[in-house]
């Protein structure tokens, strides 16, 4: 079982460091694989106003300092090809898997490059496409050393994402790959603020319970300590304070296939 978790954006080290510390505490206690994460730069914001991260040297070198003191792996999203020969170039050591965001699932050159890097490489499905049209995604992917696909809610009418969980079994049983259920973004408002977007992060347990006892074994959960002071993503980030309860459920309910 995987858990990947972090915030949305990266802040600063001591930040960064102190939810990863308790992430992988947390997962180490429940025998859980644990995969930090954390975004140097969020660009597809709903306005010119939203806060975008500190940049990504600053970012990979912090992570480099977060995986030397607390062996984790680190996953973190990418929007160029020039953003991904960078990290080749300069920060290899970094980054251990590279995520595609939802809206640029069906970008060929950008899934090309990130696979290119021997990298695992993980494709947010877009919340615009059905289960079985990533069938056409894995195919430009083929080639890549380890391809994760996640799972983060579907276009229902305007601001609102729904969890199709016949589309999680079907992938499960479909798609020679690991399947990830992102359950923070699944209870996002894409722009339901206005300005920015909003979220219901109360009805994060209960997917991550209904995904585990589907045989899910692969989860992604966006966590801070204080999300109504977060840069992005405030409203559907779990609490911090609330992992460990989360994490315990889904080792609780988790079914074998």
């Amino acid at each position: 079982m995987r858990i990947i978790a972090g915030p949305c954006q990266h802040e600063s080290l001591e930040h960064s460091m102190k939810i990863a510390t308790e992430c992988k505490r947390v997962c180490d206690l429940h025998s859980v694989e644990y995969v930090f994460k954390a975004s140097f730069d969020k660009a597809n914001r709903s306005s010119m106003q939203g806060k975008r991260g500190v940049g990504l040297a600053t970012t990979m070198e912090d992570f480099i300092v977060i995986k030397d003191k607390l062996d984790v792996q680190t996953l973190t999203d990418v929007h160029t090809q020039n953003e991904i020969l960078k990290i080749a170039a300069y920060y290899d050591s970094a980054v251990d898997v590279l995520q595609i965001p939802a809206f640029l699932c069906r970008q060929t050159d950008l899934l090309v490059a990130a696979c290119k890097t021997g990298k695992t490489v993980n494709i947010k499905k877009g919340q615009f496409l059905a289960p079985w049209d990533m069938k056409g995604i894995l195919t430009k992917a083929d080639f890549a050393t380890d391809i994760w696909i996640t799972e983060r809610g579907t276009s229902f009418g305007y601001n609102t994402l729904v969890v199709d969980f016949t589309g999680l079994d079907y992938m499960l049983d479909n798609f020679d790959c690991d399947i990830v259920f992102d359950v923070t973004h699944a209870v996002q408002k894409p722009g339901g603020l206005g300005g920015s977007s909003g979220g219901n992060r109360e009805y994060v347990p209960g997917l991550a319970r209904a995904g585990s006892a589907l045989g899910i074994k692969n989860f992604f959960i966006e966590v801070h300590d204080n999300p109504a002071k977060a840069p992005s993503d405030g409203p559907n980030m779990l609490q911090l304070d609330n992992f460990e309860t989360v994490v315990k459920d889904i080792v609780k309910y988790n079914y074998e296939r």
